[in-house]
């Protein structure tokens, strides 16, 4: 072998592999890579921070904001119960909307405020987690079928609340009709805390719901309807005929102008005596539809009456504000209380989503 092929071999022999070339061209592009996607990371985590800490300040102050406007509705409460104790209605000032106020630049507040004992509350359906009350089931009968809905659901309702296991006659339901949902629950047996807990019947349905949660709510058992706010189709809920619902402005215009409550307790309570003074058969409600006749309340012990489930003056309220913070909207749904005696109000419960309509406590109503 010449020299000049033994020195060609050997620079072949120490040449590197063909495969090898640009590989430091591929770690400095994969070192390029790594440092833009932790760029990317640091400065992504940096925009959340400062994003997750504005909205929590934004937060924040639409609460403050909020129980700012509770502040303002307990004060104007106040006022009204110190100038007509005796009276809560429309035209006193209370139910004008608030806003849209500038509270600061950029920060603006709504707010509006609705007497909840205008609406039947449903926890009056049962005494004492016991018994029916036959004044409250003949009226919430009434009302299912003023809005277009089976009155078989009255007995479904009681049967939640009562603490027996007895199905109501003719229609009711307790643990056998539950534990055979396809997921089984049984019924609560309380008083109901919001009005949503009516989805959870068997077939009752969103559309149902939505049909009836306008003209009802949750309140402590005892809780009179204030006849002064009520809306026609709960007014006649507690009558065996059609008075106010045929005509809803004519009603909204007689409150205007009476500048005090219409109907008068007295005036009312002509027709409910005429509606519950029931011999035996069923009043036209419960009769049109098969329904067994309620027992007169001479019967049952009962002597609760027109006095007992209706009134002229008001304790629940339900506030809804709506803050807007630039772009962003927040709402506060909030149940003031308004102590008979000292004339206090304060707030019960606040929520988040449109339920202070619909929730509210438990609890004994001091006088009433």
């Amino acid at each position: 072998m010449s020299a000049a092929a033994h020195l060609r071999r050997q620079r072949e022999r120490c040449a590197p592999p063909h495969y090898q070339r640009g590989i430091a061209l591929l770690v400095a592009v994969l070192l390029v890579a790594l440092g833009t996607i932790v760029a990317a990371a640091v400065a992504y985590e940096s925009a959340m921070t400062a994003r997750r800490g504005t909205a929590t300040y934004a937060f924040d102050q639409a609460v403050l904001i909020g129980e700012g406007a509770e502040a303002l509705a307990a004060y104007g409460l106040r006022q009204i119960a110190q100038s007509n104790s005796k009276e809560i209605y429309a035209g006193q000032g209370w139910d004008k909307p608030l806003g849209p106020l500038e509270v600061v630049p950029g920060v603006m507040l709504e707010a509006s405020l609705e007497d909840l004992q205008g609406r039947f509350n449903i926890n009056n359906l049962v005494t004492n987690y016991d018994a029916p009350d036959q004044v409250s089931v003949a009226a919430f009968t009434h009302l299912l079928e003023l809005v277009g809905l089976e009155t078989k659901w009255t007995g479904y309702v009681v049967d939640w609340i009562d603490k027996n296991d007895q199905p109501s006659i003719p229609e009711g339901a307790e643990d056998s009709v539950y534990m055979g949902q396809t997921l089984p629950y049984r019924p609560p047996n309380r008083y109901i805390t919001s009005i949503s807990e009516l989805l959870a019947l068997p077939g009752f349905g969103r559309e149902r719901y939505l049909k009836l949660a306008p003209y009802i709510t949750a309140l402590p058992h005892g809780t009179k309807l204030n006849l002064c706010t009520a809306s026609p189709v709960v007014l006649d809920a507690y009558l065996d005929h059609e008075e106010f619902t045929p005509d809803p402005e004519g009603l909204a215009k007689n409150r205007t102008n009476a500048g005090a409550c219409f109907p008068k307790l007295s005036d009312y309570s002509v027709a409910f005596k005429d509606a519950t003074q029931w011999t035996g058969a069923a009043p036209p409600a419960a009769a049109s539809s098969g329904q067994q006749a309620p027992v007169p309340p001479a019967q049952t012990g009962q002597t609760k009456g027109v006095q007992g489930a209706v009134g002229v003056t008001s304790s629940y309220f339900g506030l809804t504000s709506l803050v807007t913070i630039g772009s962003t909207e927040f709402n506060l749904y909030s149940l003031l209380y308004q102590d008979g005696q000292l004339r206090m109000v304060r707030p019960v419960q606040r929520s988040f989503t449109p339920e202070p309509r619909i929730y509210a406590p438990v609890a004994p109503v001091n006088g009433q």
